[in-house]
């Protein structure tokens, strides 16, 4: 089974992610900010990441960077879905060694879309 982190701090959000992906046959792991995801990381190996930029106590630019040094983690799939949606935020993004920069609001279909491409 394909694991996926999915880090946001608004509820609704994550609800219908974590929905989606379970319906496709995804195990789910939710985080509402990058420390919690580094939290999930010391104990799961997921496939891909979902990662909010803008979330409380650590963002997702310095979560990235975290788990770009750490060797275990370099072939774990990173999306940034972020309301930031300005050039240099998303240059910022995948600078930074995110594989995908979707900005919100976005279609659920061309996430899921963007996931198996990064999965295949």
């Amino acid at each position: 089974m394909k694991k996926i982190v999915i880090a946001d701090d608004e509820h609704k959000i994550i609800m219908t992610l974590e929905y989606a992906f379970r319906k496709n046959g995804y195990e789910v792991f939710i985080a509402r900010d990058g420390s919690e995801v580094l939290d999930i990381l010391k104990e799961e190996i997921p496939d891909i990441i979902l990662l909010d930029i803008m979330m409380p106590n650590v963002d997702g630019y310095t979560t990235l960077a975290e788990i770009k040094k750490n060797e275990k983690l370099k072939n774990v799939k990173v999306i940034f879905l972020s309301a930031k949606s300005g050039e240099a935020d998303i240059k910022k993004g995948l600078d930074l060694g995110a594989d995908a920069y979707i900005t919100k609001p976005y279609s659920i279909k061309k996430l899921m879309e963007k996931v198996d491409e990064l999965l295949k």
